[in-house]
């Protein structure tokens, strides 16, 4: 798969993104910011220097609201001026995100401009909920699971609202790095075989 949408997301062993009480001005919550301890390497060779660039390679970016609106709306430029395209249930009259963002509330027209808008290169996903949408929608491709060894015991979850449903997945890569494991895994389809 050339240019997938894919996943990006820091996550505990026990599940978590963010520690409890996440808000403004405390965006990770409690104790939340370990999860991304690992992006102190992000300027190496090594694997989260790598991950890290390959980020910011990707040619758009669907983010969901709470993560948009936590993030402050990145002032309007996540990277490189990609389109950023807000997953939403519904946008305001008036309401217009900065720069290079905009609102859109069908997941399926919201693949489909992210694909086109990067091209030849993949998509980066932010946030629970966008997340889960794109999964219930067969959108999301990919999920690079940046797992930290660390029990958190409370937060968000990413996988909380799934509707019941079992999904498979197939691990492609895994890069081991200090205080974390990049696990790249890919979405098997109804009926695809691993």
């Amino acid at each position: 798969m050339s240019h997938p949408i894919r996943l990006y997301m820091s996550m505990s062993l026990d599940g978590f993104i963010a520690g409890p009480d996440d808000r403004p001005g405390q965006e990770l919550g409690r104790g939340g910011g370990r999860l991304f301890d690992w992006l102190d390497d992000r300027e190496s060779d090594g694997p989260s220097g790598q991950v890290y660039r390959e980020a910011l390679a990707t040619g758009a970016l669907i983010s969901g609201r709470r993560t948009f609106e936590l993030a402050r709306r990145w002032q309007g430029d996540h990277h490189d001026g990609v389109l950023i395209l807000v997953l939403t249930h519904h946008a305001d009259d008036g309401d217009e995100p900065p720069g290079h963002a905009r609102f859109v509330t069908d997941v399926d027209e919201c693949a489909r401009l992210a694909r086109a808008a990067a091209g030849d290169r993949p998509v980066m996903v932010h946030g629970a909920g966008a997340a889960q949408a794109l999964l219930r929608a067969g959108q999301l491709d990919e999920m690079e699971i940046h797992l930290v060894p660390v029990l958190l015991g409370g937060g968000r979850r990413l996988f909380d609202h799934l509707g019941g449903e079992r999904t498979e997945l197939e691990l492609v890569r895994r890069l081991d790095d200090r205080g974390v494991t990049h696990l790249r895994y890919r979405v098997l389809r109804t009926g695809e075989a691993a």
